[in-house]
């Protein structure tokens, strides 16, 4: 009798052990997924906030602001606009093309 109290003393304690073991894993899972859903919920926030940075830098005003000033460009017109004339035999890809 006291052997069989022994081992279910014995099987009693090492459930109990197992059931702390579960508990405190379960808990750092918990802690764990909730420390991702917030890393998840500010890395949608900061990609949420470049697309808005995104297309307030490629707005075409700022294009041709940055165009104008930093490389120096302007827009075209027809009096700065060179036309070339092509003398001597026409291209291969245009010989069925009718000649202007």
């Amino acid at each position: 009798m006291t052997r069989l109290n022994l081992v279910l003393l014995i099987a009693v304690l090492a459930s109990a052990l197992y059931l702390v073991r579960t508990q405190y894993e379960s808990r750092r899972l918990f802690a764990e997924i909730d420390k991702t859903m917030s890393e998840s919920r500010k890395l949608q926030i900061e990609h949420e906030r470049l697309q808005v940075e995104k297309r307030g830098q490629a707005t075409p005003l700022r294009v041709e602001k940055l165009a104008k000033d930093q490389l120096h460009m302007r827009p075209a017109s027809p009096g700065i606009t060179q036309y070339v004339i092509l003398n001597g035999p026409a291209p291969a890809a245009s010989v069925g093309a009718a000649a202007p």
